[in-house]
Order: C-alpha cells, then structure tokens, then sequence
C-alpha cells in the first residue's frame, strides 16, 4: 500500500514547484530524497543537480542501480529513457528544496525559526541567540556551520563552513519538531541561500551581522553576494502562516553598509542595533574591555542592564546586540533573559578560543578567513596583549583571489609577525597563492624573514610562530577555527587548528600533548 503523504504525487501537490513533463505525476512511493547518487537507496527519489564542476543528470545510471525510485531533473524528459519514472522540472535545486520541507511535512511551519546571516559573526550570534533561549526556558535547536543542537544531540553538519543542503537541514528540523521544541536558530550562509538550501525554512525573524568581502568570485561581485543575503529577508514576506503567529521582522546593522540596502528587501516590521549611542533601537554604553571579559551596558529606549560577557572584541559586543535585538523585539523576552544568555554563553567553538597549557604567551585560534574579520580579530588580539602579535594564517586556493592580498596587507598592517601558510589549496599551487600573500605583505612594508615568512606546512607554521614567541606576546592562527578538515588536491586531510597549536605548545614546553596532524605539504 503506499503511504499517500509521501507519494511523489502527493508530495509535489503541496509544493510551487512546476513539472514540465509528464502531465501526470506518477503516483510513486518515496522514501527519501538524494542528491548524491551514493547515498541513493531503494525508494529514494534522486534529484539531479548541475553545478559549477558537475552535473548530476550524469550520474542517474548509478542511481537507479542503487534502487531509486524515480528522478528529477532539468534536461527535457523526451529525451530520458530509464526503467524509473524521470520528472522534468525548471530548476533541480528549488525542486529539492521544496520537496525535502514537503518530505518532512514542513517542520519549519511548527516553530518559530530565526535565521542568522552575514559574512562574519553569523556562527557566534546564533550561537548566542540559542543561548539567550535556552536560558529563557524555552525549547530550542539550533542548526550552524559547527554543529546542529537538537535537545540533547550534537550533530557534526559537515567538513567545511556552509548550511547544510536542504534534505539534512529539513531533517534537522524535524527532530527538533518530534523533540518537542518550539524554536529553532539556523545560520543561513550566502552559499545556502543562492543554492536554495533554505527555501522552505520558513523563517519568521532574519538577522543581519555584516555583508562584507566575501564569496565574491561564486556570487560574480558583491552586489551578486549582498543579494544573496538579501533572500534571507525577501522571504519573510512569504513564510507560511504558523497556528502559534510568531512576529516577522528584520534585524538589521545599523552601523553596517548593508544597513542602506537591505530595508528596502522585506516589507515586515524592522528594527536596528548598532554601536552608537541613541541612533539605533538597541546599543551598548559604557564598553569596556577586562582580563576577564568584556563589559557593557545593553540599551533600549525602554531601559537597560549591565553585561559581562566572556567574549572579546568590539564585534562581539555588535554580535551581542544582534542576538539580543532578535530576543527582544522579535520573540519578546526582557533585557534582564538576554542579559542572562550572554552571560551564561562561555565560548564559541573556534572563535578566540584560548589554548592554554601553561605557556608564558597567549595562543588563540580563530576563525577569522575573511578580510574583515582578519582585521577584527588582530586588532582583538592586540588589545589583549602588551607584547607583539604573530598571526598565522593563510587563503584558501579555488576561491576569491582578491581576498588574498587584502587579508596579507592586513595582517603586515596589524601584526608584529605574519606566517603565511596553507588553508585549503585544494587542485591550486599552494606555491602561487602564497606568492601572491607575500607580495601583498611586502608592498605594505613587511620584510621577509623578519616581520613575515611563508611556511608551507601550517604545523610547522604553527610550530615556528610558537618557537618565536617571547613572555607577553600572543600567538594567534586564524582561517581553521572548528573546522575538522583541510583539503590538498580534492582530498579532505584530517586538521584541527587547535590540536595542532596544542601540539606545539606541548613540543615547547617538553610537557606530553597530541601529535601535530599530518599533511602533505609535511613531505617538502
């Protein structure tokens, strides 16, 4: 007998998503949904997507060898000949979209769902979002770039920094729904909304951190990626109405460029946060920075509290506001619940995360891959420190170029010392980018072998920024943050920036510790 709710007919029935071909949809059984022909099993309805380096239509012969049921795709169905069902629909990544919230009878419509983007603070914001809630009381998940929150769960969401694709986030969100939570935080990436991983979310509140440079070779320029953004707000106006009526809005930065551009993309209330004393609907007053934390006092026109929070840095009082605006004026908690979230938030996986083993310096690993939140991350540092700043870091090879020399010249900039090192080279010369790095650091003053080098292992980068480090000095390797993995060729290597930064404190100190992860680059 087939299960009528997940029928192929059924489920398109409750989607706007058009079939070309054929006319009547197949009455199929379905039970699941791929998009990678190796995770097809027997029922699974695979959908075939093109990208950038390959197209899916390709691999429909393996897909059926593995039991689908039927295919979708884009190439016109009279010219398909396979012993399963093929639908023709216009675009393959909005009908997988569309299908996978439908699959799972569209989970975002049972909570309220706020969604967090921009180029840098989006992990930490959510995460302090999550935390405001679950101080609250009230039953929340969140889905991040780091990991996925449901109930007592912690879910890995993958190698590198990006929003699930739509079938793993749709299931994220339905056990959020059978755990018996009724909110969710999801961070919404550039890459997640011009792929259409989160059409079908159904948010109710959008959050803006910043829209700085970014992505810009995927997105074609940066109008291209600060639209992308952008969805993100353009769909509140078409969230499903929900039994339980969450309030829609948009959280915007108001001491952001976006601030000018997006306004204009969504009809719903908005309100602002920002830095700057009265301007805004919710700022801080009375910042200060301390050994122990950063302090700060939270304000609305309708009042204010002190807040200690353990983060650092200028832009985390920024991502503070952010989350507390999005607690505040959208979910309708008190200033006093959002100043008990952020202070109960004691770090960020990845982000300034102190590694400390007893070593006379500071030794921090970031996440900062960014030109923007390089800068943000070194001026921290040298906040934080009354010694020199070593930064380690590097640019990730098949991927926006320009970024390169702009964070080299950054760093030669702000940073006593600047190592140079792999991140991600991928199918690229890791020879070529960090040629490109070194120019730009020297055409802003640094001098080779003495305020920068380029080291080709990032261990051993690693090893030398630690090996160079005097009492007060603070050492700090951006790029990585959580990431488990670093890629050579098109091979994921084992990597975590922390378990090597403890490696080589260990190796310094003669104190036992973790091996430094290998990579290729260690062979010469």
């Amino acid at each position: 007998m087939i299960d009528q709710s997940r029928s192929l007919k059924t489920l398109f029935s409750r989607i706007p998503v058009e079939v070309l071909s054929p006319k009547e949809i197949p009455d199929v059984p379905i039970t699941g949904i791929a998009f990678d022909s190796r995770e097809v099993t027997p029922g699974r309805v695979f959908i075939a997507l093109t990208g950038t380096s390959r197209d899916g239509h390709k691999y429909i012969p393996s897909a059926i060898e593995r039991g689908a049921a039927a295919v979708i795709g884009t190439l016109p169905a009279e010219e398909q000949n396979w012993p399963v069902p093929y639908l023709q629909v216009i675009d393959s990544r909005l009908a997988l979209a569309h299908l996978s919230a439908a699959f799972y009878d569209f989970p975002g419509r049972k909570m309220t769902v706020v969604g967090v983007t921009g180029t840098d603070g989006k992990t930490t914001t959510s995460t302090l979002l999550y935390q405001i809630l679950r101080s609250a009381g009230l039953a929340a998940g969140m889905v991040s770039t780091v990991s996925a929150y449901i109930g007592d769960q912690v879910l890995d969401t993958g190698f590198h920094v990006t929003t699930p694709e739509a079938p793993d986030l749709q299931r994220y969100l339905a056990q959020m729904v059978e755990a018996g939570l009724t909110h969710a935080v999801v961070e919404a990436t550039s890459h997640g909304l011009a792929q259409e991983r989160v059409t079908g979310v159904e948010f109710d509140i959008a959050v803006v951190t910043n829209i700085t440079h970014e992505h810009l070779d995927y997105h074609g320029g940066y109008e291209g990626y600060r639209a992308a953004k952008a969805k993100l707000f353009q769909s509140l106006e078409h969230t499903a109405e929900k039994a339980h009526k969450p309030k829609r809005l948009a959280v915007l930065n108001r001491d952001d460029g976006s601030y000018e551009y997006l306004p204009g993309m969504t009809g719903v209330d908005q309100v602002s946060y920002g830095l700057t004393p009265g301007q805004t609907d919710m700022w801080a007053e009375d910042v200060r920075f301390e050994p122990d934390g950063t302090y700060f006092r939270l304000v609305t026109r309708e009042g204010s509290v002190p807040v200690r929070s353990t983060l650092v840095g200028k832009y985390n009082v920024s991502n503070c506001l952010a989350a507390a605006a999005a607690a505040v004026f959208g979910l309708g908690l008190s200033l006093e619940q959002a100043r008990a979230g952020i202070e109960n938030l004691q770090a960020v996986p990845g982000r300034m995360e102190r590694i400390d083993l007893g070593q006379p310096f500071t030794a921090i690993v970031d996440f900062a891959h960014t030109p923007n939140a390089l800068k943000n991350a070194l001026e921290t540092a040298r906040e934080l420190t009354r010694g020199r700043v070593i930064a380690v870091f590097g640019s990730a090879g098949l991927r926006d170029r320009e970024k390169r020399r702009m964070m080299a010249d950054t760093s030669a900039r702000l940073a006593d010392v600047t190592v140079l090192t792999a991140e991600d080279p991928r199918t690229e010369s890791l020879d070529d980018i960090l040629a490109e790095m070194a120019g730009a650091a020297e055409s802003a003053g640094a001098v080779p072998g003495r305020t920068y080098l380029c080291v080709h292992d990032r261990g051993e980068a690693i090893r030398q920024a630690v090996r160079m480090a005097n009492a007060g000095d603070l050492v700090i390797a951006c790029g990585k943050g959580h990431e488990q993995s670093m890629c050579f060729g098109e091979t994921e290597y084992p990597w975590d920036d922390r378990t090597a930064m403890r490696a080589a404190l260990a190796e310094l100190m003669h104190l036992d510790g973790p091996e430094m992860p290998y990579l290729p680059t260690r062979d010469g």
